[in-house]
């Protein structure tokens, strides 16, 4: 799914939601650009997928036509369709992954990074004979990750783990490189 066809569907389910809102407060909601939620509501007024009705005060409504309402439905089956496909992505790499570290004879990991790929990791994990040793994530310190404690990078100072797996799929490079900083060899770095 294009990134714009992410960022109308948002739009146009903001919008039918709550069409009173103005367009400083879709931009400010939606964490897209002034100009571009104005771009988008143009162009998607020209196509016939909204109704614009003035109100008192210089404010607007938007209402979402029955064209609109079809195109929403279609975004959103299609934002589905690339969600499941993500999520299969992810799933083969990972269980890939694991089969080639228990391979390589790994009997514990630490990940780094605890969002949604580390629980997609976490559950993979539940599959192979593989302890987790723990998760490092400077942004979740103090946080618990499957009961266990979200730690500094200090951890892998400890030797109590075989491999880190990185499971924060946009910063790849940033978390090589600090933990190569930390002494870290390349063979003992997992990607996905």
């Amino acid at each position: 799914m294009e990134k714009e066809d992410l960022q109308i569907l948002q739009l146009m389910t903001e919008i039918d939601r709550n069409g009173d809102h103005s367009q400083r407060e879709l931009s400010r909601r939606l964490n897209i650009s002034l100009g571009l939620v104005n771009t988008f509501l143009k162009r998607l007024a020209n196509k016939g997928y909204f109704k614009v009705k003035t109100m008192p005060r210089n404010r607007v409504k938007y209402f979402l036509t029955p064209e609109g309402l079809a195109r929403k439905s279609r975004l959103t089956v299609e934002y589905l369709r690339f969600s499941m496909n993500f999520y299969k992505d992810v799933k083969n790499l990972l269980l890939k992954k694991f089969k080639e570290m228990e391979r390589n004879q790994v009997r514990s990991v630490l990940f780094y990074g605890a969002g949604e790929v580390a629980e997609l990791a976490y559950l993979y994990l539940q599959l192979t004979d593989i302890q987790l040793a723990g998760i490092v994530d400077e942004e979740r310190v103090g946080q618990t990750f499957f009961g266990l404690p979200v730690t500094e990078l200090e951890r892998v100072e400890q030797s109590d783990w075989d491999m880190i797996l990185l499971t924060r799929l946009d910063r790849t490079e940033q978390d090589m490189r600090a933990l190569l900083e930390k002494w870290v060899t390349v063979d003992r770095i997992a990607t996905i």
